[in-house]
C-alpha cells in the first residue's frame, strides 16, 4: 500500500494542474452554455451531458464545434 501512495505523491504535481484545467474548462463551458440560447450544433441539454461526460474534452469540444459567434 506504502508503495501505491508513494507513486501517487510522486505524480501529484502533474495531476493537481490538470485538475485544475478540466475545472476550469467545465466551468468556462457551463457558465457559456447556460448564458446563451443559440449553439452552433445541438441544444443545451446534449452540450452539458458532453460537457460532463466527456471531461476535458466535452468543453473543449463545446468551445470548438459548439458555441454560436455571439
Amino acid at each position: 500500500m506504502q508503495e501505491v501512495m508513494d507513486y501517487v505523491v510522486r505524480f501529484l504535481p502533474i495531476i493537481i494542474p490538470l485538475a485544475i484545467i478540466q475545472f476550469g474548462l467545465l466551468t468556462a463551458a457551463l457558465i457559456h452554455i447556460f448564458k446563451h440560447n443559440t449553439y452552433k450544433a445541438g441544444n443545451r441539454v446534449l452540450w452539458v451531458v458532453i460537457s460532463i461526460g466527456l471531461n476535458t474534452l466535452g468543453p473543449i469540444l463545446y468551445f470548438i464545434i459548439g458555441r454560436s459567434d455571439d
